[in-house]
């Protein structure tokens, strides 16, 4: 069974169950007929009885027939047509009188038999249905009459049809099962595209699709799922080739800025203010390389990765106030304006690693790009079970068509000249990856020159509990 192919397989289990059904349909005719033969004969024989009990009397304690001409009928003078045997017995079981087409035969007496029962017995090896019944006269039993009919005819009848449904039966099987192959294999030929297709699929070769089928059935459903699958496997395997390209970019550039300056620098003898000048510049940009590093690392470590996260009471008021305490050279260098909006103590039930990670990329972008002299907003509210943290700030913003594509890796909005400020483009791409992990709403809206207000809506409690 298990070296069937799959379309012989439904071939093959189609017939056992169409083969069951046509035999018990088969078995019922038989017995239909079987018993419609019986009856028939039974009934023949009910009657038989009936017209000779009518058509006897008893004289001197002799049967005498009315209708002297009743041996004379062809049916009970020829074994040929139809025969029927008559034979009466007197109370010792011998034999009184019995019909012509007995000849040197007679009808065995059943002691084993009830009256009126009728049975099958054989007579000269064919096979007859017989009944024997008491004769009376005024109540007194005086003998027996037993009535038996030939069931040669009918058992030919019956021989026929079992032949004939014998040798019907694995015809039509046979017939079923190809017709089955047939249309089975029209019907997986779904199937059989999606393993072609699946063989032709490389990482260089995802552009195949599995044709839909015309009839919209679980195999359509099956093959559009599929489909879908490989949507999401190669727009997932292109953005891992341009994160790929884009991270080795990132990498590289202040690596070659790095060893460009150091080869400026043994080039020549230069004075103590020059190195130390080339050193501090060389500084930043291994503080800019490690930066990098460390988010490429976070993204990679929680990269759909939910048994990372640890989830614990976090305090959002003080995990904004540190976040400000470690940007407080900065805020202090712009001569920025902080003021942190909160009522009352805020505290969610998420990780508190990713959460303060959050804070600390927004409320960062918030100080880089804000311009000096200006004001953030913080403010923490509650509306109903959810906190809502705002960040605004009033710097030099974001561009309409540049709002969707700053949420990709390494992008940077180039709708203001701010070269000077350093980032890795990875800052808000992280936040939208946390956010989505921890199941939190983020939104981001901006305008140039005016400023950018970021919003999140946190769970004050965790929904997996619910």
């Amino acid at each position: 069974m298990t070296s069937l192919s799959f379309k012989n397989r439904i071939a093959l289990n189609y017939i056992v169950g169409t083969g069951l059904l046509v035999l018990a349909v088969f078995s019922a005719i038989y017995f239909i007929v079987k018993l419609t033969v019986y009856n028939h004969i039974d009934e023949n024989l009910r009657i038989e009885i009936e017209d000779h009990l009518k058509e006897i009397r008893i004289e001197k304690k002799v049967i005498v027939f009315m209708d002297a001409e009743e041996w004379e009928e062809r049916e009970h003078n020829s074994v040929d047509v139809n025969p029927v045997f008559v034979q009466f017995l007197d109370l010792n079981k011998k034999i009184i009188e019995k019909s012509p087409n007995l000849k040197n035969e007679k009808l065995v007496f059943h002691e084993n038999k009830e009256h009126f029962q009728l049975f099958d017995t054989k007579l000269l090896g064919n096979k007859i249905r017989q009944i024997q019944v008491p004769l009376h006269i005024k109540s007194k039993k005086i003998g027996y009459l037993i009535i038996a009919m030939s069931l040669s005819d009918s058992s030919k009848v019956l021989e026929n049809l079992l032949d004939t449904l014998m040798i019907t039966f694995p015809i039509i099987l046979l017939i079923l099962f190809f017709l089955a192959r047939f249309y089975a294999g029209r019907s997986i030929k779904p199937i059989n595209d999606i393993i072609y297709t699946s063989k032709i699929i490389t990482k260089d070769n995802l552009k195949s699709r599995i044709p839909l089928p015309k009839t919209r059935d679980e195999l359509f459903t099956l093959s559009k799922t599929i489909n879908n699958l490989l949507n999401r496997i190669e727009d997932a395997i292109e953005r891992e080739k341009q994160f790929t390209s884009d991270a080795s970019h990132e990498l590289r550039t202040p690596l070659t800025v790095i060893k460009g300056t150091l080869e400026v620098l043994i080039r020549k003898t230069r004075d103590s203010k020059e190195y130390e000048e080339k050193i501090n510049y060389c500084i930043n940009e291994v503080d800019h390389l490690n930066s990098l590093v460390d988010q490429l690392l976070l993204m990679a470590r929680f990269e759909n990765q939910k048994q990372n996260i640890k989830k614990e009471n976090v305090y959002l008021n003080a995990a904004i106030l540190d976040v400000l305490t470690l940007n407080a050279e900065k805020i202090k260098a712009k001569k920025v304006n902080v003021e942190l909006e909160a009522k009352e103590e805020f505290s969610i039930y998420s990780d508190n690693y990713l959460t303060v990670t959050i804070l600390r990329n927004i409320i960062s972008n918030a100080v880089k790009y804000s311009n000096d002299k200006t004001k953030i907003n913080i403010s923490l509210a509650r509306e109903k079970d959810k906190i809502v943290c705002i960040v605004s700030d009033q710097g030099i913003g974001i561009a309409k068509k540049d709002l969707e594509s700053i949420l990709n890796p390494f992008f940077r909005s180039d709708s203001l000249n701010h070269s000077e400020i350093k980032g890795t483009g990875l800052g808000l791409f992280i936040v939208k990856r946390m956010t989505d992990l921890l199941q939190i709403k983020f939104k981001i809206e901006s305008e140039i020159g005016k400023g950018t207000k970021v919003l999140l809506v946190f769970d004050e409690y965790d929904n997996s509990l619910k």
